[in-house]
């Protein structure tokens, strides 16, 4: 008994000794294994693709899946809306390499994507599993990759349109095809969704307006990276440095449209934007020509734009006054415009200070035209009522035009127009440094000049004003030579 007993204690530690061994050999087999296979990922996939987390075993694989070509998004709604797309957002696979992986553990994952819904990466989750279980021992995640990448389309049975419910944020996919997924969504009304399933999308927020986004920033990226021949200079280009129309899909050189949209903004004809191909109307968006332009051109361009927009509705004017021009939007059922600016009243029709139910100087003329039309094609056998009734009329509307020209014709003998808004102003006595009633404006009585709000009085004050030293003096003075300044001859 004594004798077998070191035997076995012997045998003992040779036997621990040697499942220490196996159990190190193992973890280091493991250890090289997804080194390897992390290794392989990083040279097949880019920095964008493929993300891993330097101190631990883990990280993400950001996949955008081919889609077909022509591939569209069908938004369900009160009206149904389709929209041609090129690319969806990524699926996202993140995982974590456990110690005892590949030999005996699957990798720890979740799977996450905008645009599917939870019940189809259910579904995904089990195939992953599935693959797994076909490839027990043996690396897994290039084989999952490649299954996500080529066949997820296929495998959920996905085909254009691609249904979404605008409202809910939720893509509607239908099923009936595929075995895996009416199993999976069989399954989901009766037990709890994969945990490991996760839906990125809040149901509250508007999931085709990220789509929509994600599409138009992937078609930039690889438009920025082709080269294009420019349609002016036939200089060749990355698209990058190039503008794409995206109505007609021409494409220019940005030093050349730079200096075609700097042109149109300088002479103000900003409705001329357009793609510069004979007969073509694309328009450039007011985000390309911020691109291009400096920040003082696109103010204007921005100024113009809205003026020129302005100008094709029936119910808005500009302020009559030059320094001013504001637009100022028409009251129904009157001819008096205030502009919100400089709260100058003006006649909406005939664009001067406004007259209150005083005719419109040019419409008095086409009124005293009209009475003659009128009385020349009276017929004579109007009742003797209705024809002194018409004379009567007549002769109180031709009282009343000829009134209103002897108003003018006393208006032009003892009042000046301010040079600023054309109101009539009076003097009565004072100087001849004048305010106006209407805009406030300071202007000169004699010479009818703009005065400067600072100092008023330097006009009388400078020698080379034909004003000088005549602050007080009444009469109007007499042109002068613009060269010599010597007063001309009547």
């Amino acid at each position: 008994m004594q004798s077998t007993q070191p035997s076995n204690q012997g045998q003992f530690t040779e036997i621990n000794s040697s499942s220490e061994s196996s159990q190190t050999k193992g973890m280091s087999d493991n250890q090289e294994a997804q080194s390897d296979e992390l290794l392989a990922l990083g040279s097949i996939y880019d920095e964008e693709e493929f993300r891993k987390t330097e101190s631990m075993q883990k990280g993400e694989i950001h996949l955008c899946l081919e889609l077909p070509h022509n591939f569209r998004l069908l938004i369900k709604g009160q009206v149904c809306v389709e929209y041609g797309i090129s690319f969806l957002p990524p699926l996202v696979l993140s995982f974590e390499l456990p110690t005892d992986y590949p030999s005996s553990s699957t990798p720890v994952f979740t799977l996450s994507c905008k645009w599917l819904s939870r019940v189809q990466m259910t579904a995904l989750c089990k195939r992953l599993d599935e693959l797994w279980e076909e490839n027990r021992g043996n690396v897994v995640l290039f084989i999952w990759i490649q299954f996500l990448k080529e066949e997820t389309l296929e495998f959920l049975n996905i085909k254009s349109p691609l249904k979404i419910q605008n409202i809910s944020g939720q893509p509607q996919c239908k099923y009936g095809q595929n075995p895996a997924v009416d199993t999976a969504v069989e399954k989901s009304k009766v037990q709890e969704l994969d945990k490991r399933a996760v839906q990125e999308v809040d149901p509250h927020t508007d999931i085709l307006t990220q789509l929509l986004d994600f599409n138009e920033i992937q078609k930039q990226k690889v438009f920025d990276g082709k080269v294009f021949s420019c349609g002016i200079c036939f200089s060749e280009n990355l698209g990058s440095k190039s503008l794409l129309f995206k109505e007609c899909q021409h494409v220019y050189c940005k030093a050349c449209m730079k200096e075609y949209f700097q042109f149109q903004i300088r002479d103000g004809k900003v409705q001329c934007l357009t793609c510069p191909e004979p007969e073509c109307m694309s328009m450039a968006t007011p985000a390309q020509v911020k691109l291009l332009v400096s920040q003082d051109e696109f103010a204007r361009y921005d100024r113009l734009l809205l003026q020129w927009s302005l100008n094709l509705m029936a119910d808005v004017v500009y302020c009559p006054r030059v320094s001013c021009c504001m637009a100022v939007m028409i009251e129904p059922d009157t001819t008096m415009g205030i502009c919100p600016s400089c709260q100058f009243v003006f006649c909406t029709l005939c664009k001067r200070t406004y007259h209150g139910l005083s005719l419109c100087k040019e419409s008095k003329i086409t009124l005293m035209y009209e009475l003659r039309m009128l009385k020349d094609a009276a017929e004579k056998e109007e009742k003797e009522l209705l024809e002194k009734q018409r004379k009567e009329n007549e002769k109180q509307l031709i009282q009343r035009a000829a009134d209103e020209l002897l108003s003018e014709d006393w208006l032009k003998e003892n009042s000046k127009r301010c040079p600023s808004c054309g109101a009539n102003i009076q003097k009565v006595q004072g100087c001849n440094k004048m305010t106006c009633s209407s805009c406030k404006q300071y202007f000169c009585w004699l010479c009818l000049a703009v005065l400067s709000r600072k100092d008023p009085y330097n006009h009388f004050r400078d020698c080379s004003s034909p004003c000088y030293d005549q602050v007080i003096i009444t009469t109007q003075i007499r042109p002068t030579c613009s060269t010599c300044r010597q007063p001309l001859q009547p």
